[in-house]
């Protein structure tokens, strides 16, 4: 916190980058179908930011974008406090008041951008977390597109360069919010396929969710949720769902007897393989296969 008012200081760090960015002054612009989902107001790099503090008691009608890219810094929204450190995000929703504010002893280094449109929305914006960037690379990206936003908006103001901005505005929020997310999306991804292979190879067993959890070398709750991510259905539910369905080809393809083809998908109760195939499928094995035959 900083100890004396008369270091506080909104802006004049050296080698700052600051622009405010008149996009509702120039006619139709923010109304274009390009623009108008995403546009700035205002955009600006402070570096090592020593004293740097912010306060609005009232918010703005803005979105405020924070993303540090070294040293840390402290966000303070409504009664919520949070640290900002190097490779982290933070969204202050529009209309909230907030102050933020340079560690003392470490001073952050940001890029911070106001923003609004209807496409805000579509971010998770209104949920005030830190977000982490989890690897230099994907730093790497997010500075090389703020850089692009700075190098445009040193040129004239043309409707092609306010469409640019806007989605290069677009991109940043989505490798802040979406493409962390989609990396840890496409492992639970991978891990439900592996599991639903490991079922088709097993569809003579009994598998429990241990069976599966066991093989995967994963947790039970973790492959529950992933599995109702995904399908919709809890694990075990989906194996008898994918036993059904090879039952269905059997009858339909073969002349197996039905206490046969339970036997095959580990039903060695005829009756309880007929009453879970009625349940799933609708009719009872018999009534199926009766089906299948009389169609043109």
């Amino acid at each position: 916190m900083m100890e004396k008012n008369e270091k506080k200081k909104k802006d004049g760090f050296v080698d700052e980058q600051y622009f405010i960015i008149p996009t509702e002054s120039f006619g139709n612009y923010a109304g274009h179908p390009l623009i108008k989902g995403m546009y700035l107001t205002d955009i600006g790099f402070f570096p090592r930011a020593r004293h740097h503090y912010r306060e609005r008691e009232e918010g703005t009608p803005e979105y405020i974008l924070i993303y540090c890219v070294e040293g840390e810094g402290h966000i303070h929204v409504g009664e919520e406090k949070y640290v900002l450190h190097e490779r982290e995000a933070f969204c202050i929703p529009g209309g909230q008041g907030h102050r933020y504010y340079a560690d003392e002893k470490n001073p952050w280094s940001i890029f911070w951008v106001h923003f609004k449109g209807e496409n805000v929305g579509y971010f998770p914006l209104e949920e005030k977390k830190v977000t982490k960037i989890n690897s230099r690379h994907a730093q790497s990206r997010i500075i090389t597109l703020f850089d692009l936003l700075f190098q445009v908006l040193e040129r004239n103001y043309t409707l092609g360069n306010f469409i640019y901005i806007s989605q290069v505005l677009m991109l940043i929020l989505s490798e802040i919010y979406f493409r962390e997310k989609a990396d840890e999306a496409s492992e639970q991804n991978r891990h439900v396929t592996a599991a639903v292979r490991y079922m088709y190879k097993h569809l003579h067993e009994n598998l429990k969710l241990q069976d599966i959890a066991d093989e995967l070398k994963l947790s039970k709750s973790y492959i529950n949720a992933a599995f109702k991510k995904y399908t919709g259905r809890a694990p075990v539910d989906f194996f008898i769902n994918l036993k059904m369905q090879e039952a269905c080809k059997l009858l339909k393809s073969t002349n197996l007897y039905i206490v046969d083809i339970g036997q095959r998908l580990g039903y060695n109760d005829p009756y309880y393989f007929s009453r879970i195939f009625k349940k799933m499928v609708g009719v009872s094995p018999k009534e199926y296969r009766e089906k299948e035959l009389i169609q043109p």
